[in-house]
C-alpha cells in the first residue's frame, strides 16, 4: 500500500506529540503534489521524525491521524480498533436482553476519526464523516459483520461528507438488508428510521438522560419540544407522566413520535398528544403554568464557529420562553448539541435567561453524552453535548 508524505513546519508537531489527532492546513510545510482526497498519508516532522498515519482531506483539517507510529492502514488495523470499541461497549452492559441500541465508533473518541458507526439489533449504521472513511467503507463493513450479532451494515453518509469533496455517496445497504426497524433501549422499543431519519435514526446519545428524564415525571405534565422520534415521550409516558404533549416542525417526526408510543402503550392510553409546530410558535401560544416539566433538546443552532453569537442568542431565547411559561415547582431540562458551543456558554445562555425572567432557578444536574461516545483525552472537542436539568420556583 502507497502513503504519500507531509511534512510539517518547524515547531508545528507538538500538538501531535501530545497526540491531538488534526493536523492543520497552516501546519505543512511540504507535501506530495499528487496527495488527493482520502489518500493515506504518512506525516513526518520538519526533522524527518516520522509522527504516524492518517487520511488526507482537503479543507482546513488536512490530515485526521489514525495512528501515532508506522501502523498499517489495512484490514487488521480496522477489525483491532473495531474489536476494540466492542470490547469496551460489552464492558459497558450495552449489549444485554433489555438493550441493543449504542454507539459502536465515535470518531475520535474511538480512535478513529471520521468513522461513526451505531448499532440497531443486527444493524450497523456507518456514517463516514472523511473522505478517506468513505473510500474504507467496504474494508470496514466486512470487520463490522465479524462482530457478534452485527449481519447487516447500512451506509448513510449522502449528507455528512464534505461536499467539496464531489464523492457523491450513496445511502444503501453495503452488507444484509432490512431485517425490522425496532430497537430496543432500556426495555422501550423504538422504530429506527436509519433510511431516511436524522444522523443515524436515533439520537442514542441521549439514553441516559432519558432514564433521569423518567425519574422525574411521575405525575407531571410533560412537554417534549424538538420531539424528533419521541425518545423522551416514550420514557416520560413509562415514568407515570400525567400527561405528554411532543411538538416537532416535522411532521414526519411526529408520526414517528406517535408510532413508538403506540409500540410501547395500550391504544387506550390516551395521556400522549403531538403536535406539528414550530417549537417558538408553541411556547409563544401556550398557556402559562400548562406544564411543570419541560425538555430543550433542540438541533444544532451552531455547526461551525462562524454561528457561535447567533446560536447563543437561539439558546437563550429558546431558554427565556421555556422558563418564562414552566410552573412553579417544575424541572426543566435543557439542552445543546453544538459542538461550536462549549458548556460554559451553554451555561451562561441559560443562565442569561434565567435572569431574564427573574426567575428562581437551581442547577440539579449538569448532563453530558453517554459513555458510549467517548471523549478521547487528547481531543477534548469530542465533548459536543451539553446539558442542565433546573428546578426552577
Amino acid at each position: 500500500m502507497t502513503y504519500k508524505t507531509v511534512t510539517l513546519k518547524r515547531g508545528k508537531e507538538d500538538s501531535l506529540q501530545r497526540f491531538h489527532p488534526w493536523v492543520f492546513s497552516g501546519a505543512i510545510a511540504a507535501a506530495d503534489d499528487t496527495i488527493d482526497e482520502g489518500d493515506l498519508v504518512t506525516v513526518y516532522a520538519h526533522d524527518g521524525t516520522l509522527i504516524g498515519n492518517g487520511h488526507s482531506q482537503i479543507g482546513s483539517i488536512a490530515v485526521r491521524m489514525l495512528t501515532f507510529d508506522d501502523t498499517a492502514i489495512d484490514e487488521a488495523f480496522y477489525e483491532q480498533r473495531l474489536n476494540d470499541a466492542y470490547r469496551m461497549r460489552q464492558s459497558l452492559g450495552l449489549q444485554r436482553e433489555n438493550n441493543n441500541a449504542y454507539r459502536l465508533v465515535h470518531g475520535e473518541g474511538d480512535f478513529l476519526p471520521g468513522l461513526v458507526v451505531d448499532i440497531y439489533g443486527p444493524t450497523a449504521v456507518m456514517q463516514a464523516h472523511s473522505p478517506g472513511m468513505h473510500f474504507a467503507r467496504n474494508i470496514i463493513a466486512q470487520a463490522l459483520v465479524k462482530l457478534p450479532g452485527v449481519r447487516n451494515v447500512y451506509y448513510k453518509s449522502e449528507t455528512t461528507l464534505p461536499y467539496k469533496a464531489h464523492l457523491d455517496p450513496v445511502n444503501d445497504y453495503i452488507i444484509g438488508h432490512m431485517e425490522t426497524d425496532e430497537a430496543l433501549e432500556n426495555g422501550l422499543r423504538f422504530h429506527v428510521d436509519w433510511l431516511k431519519g436524522q444522523k443515524t435514526g436515533f439520537f442514542v446519545d441521549q439514553r441516559e438522560n432519558r432514564s433521569l428524564l423518567e425519574h422525574y415525571s411521575q405525575g407531571r405534565r410533560v412537554l417534549n419540544m424538538f420531539c424528533y422520534t419521541g425518545g423522551f415521550s416514550v420514557y416520560a409516558l413509562r415514568g407515570g407522566a400525567q400527561l405528554v404533549h411532543s411538538v416537532d416542525s416535522s411532521a414526519k417526526a411526529v408520526r414517528l413520535t406517535d408510532d413508538n408510543v403506540a409500540l410501547n402503550f395500550a391504544p387506550e392510553d390516551g395521556r400522549h398528544k403531538s403536535f406539528a409546530e414550530d417549537a417558538f410558535k408553541f411556547l409563544d401560544n401556550m398557556e402559562k403554568d400548562a406544564y411543570d416539566l419541560i425538555i430543550l433538546d433542540p438541533p444544532a443552532f451552531a455547526k461551525h464557529k462562524s454561528a457561535l453569537r447567533n446560536a447563543l442568542v437561539g439558546y437563550r431565547r429558546l431558554n427565556a420562553k421555556a422558563l418564562e411559561k414552566i410552573a412553579p415547582g417544575s424541572i426543566l431540562f435543557t439542552f445543546s448539541c453544538s459542538q461550536a458551543v462549549n458548556k460554559d456558554q451553554f451555561r451562561l445562555a441559560v443562565f442569561s435567561a434565567a435572569a431574564q425572567t427573574r426567575r428562581k432557578v437551581r442547577i440539579l444536574h449538569q448532563l453530558t453524552q453517554p459513555a458510549d461516545h467517548p471523549i478521547n483525552i487528547y481531543h477534548p472537542e469530542g465533548e459536543y453535548l451539553k446539558g442542565l436539568v433546573l428546578y426552577v420556583e
